[in-house]
């Protein structure tokens, strides 16, 4: 009897030897060939999952994504029911940063692929969409008084946040110290959680 393949997951693997390869030598290291020699498989199979350079770096961007959605989830669960807003977003944004090892690694390949995608913005048409949702949401959860201008500049703050965490300009704490800076701007001092 035939043995039975799962291609999601060898694909997930060639993915997963894609992001080490990208968090230990950047993204300029990225090959079918070195992909494969990092999964173990031949540059053939990674070739037949992934036709393009493009496509296998989509594929693993959505692996990224995905792990990303499964912290902030385990971590907004953590909270019991009915956070404060305040609480909500800083434990989904403090999720999202690279504050230590495991979540660095994902930072470095995250941000390499930002970078990919800023000069080849076919390669995620997701990232538009996933920031639209992500901003919509948060400009729900903040006071009414501020919008989805207020909400862009708390993602970007994330975003910045985990720049300089990558690049070890901050600490963990600093991090989570301008985060919570600018969660009292937005819901008051008084609201702190």
């Amino acid at each position: 009897m035939p043995k039975k393949v799962d291609h999601q997951e060898r694909r997930t693997l060639i993915a997963d030897a894609l992001m080490r390869v990208a968090a230990d030598q950047g993204l300029e290291a990225v090959s079918l060939r070195h992909v494969a020699a990092e999964a173990g498989v031949s540059a053939g199979m990674v070739q037949h999952y992934f036709r393009t350079k493009d496509e296998m770096m989509a594929f693993a961007l959505s692996v990224v994504r995905e792990r990303s959605q499964l912290r902030v989830t385990e971590a907004v669960a953590g909270l019991g029911e009915n956070p404060s807003p305040r609480l909500l977003l800083r434990t989904m944004l403090a999720a999202l940063l690279p504050l230590d090892e495991r979540t660095r690694d994902n930072g470095r390949v995250a941000l390499a692929f930002l970078a990919y995608t800023a000069v080849r913005p076919s390669a995620a048409p997701s990232l538009h969409e996933d920031t639209a949702q992500f901003t919509g949401f948060i400009a729900s959860v903040l006071p009414d008084r501020h919008g989805a201008a207020a909400a862009a500049g708390l993602l970007a703050l994330m975003e910045g946040l985990g720049v300089y965490l990558l690049g070890g300009q901050y600490t963990a704490e600093q991090a989570l110290g301008a985060l919570d800076a600018q969660l009292d701007l937005l819901f008051g001092s008084s609201a702190a959680a």
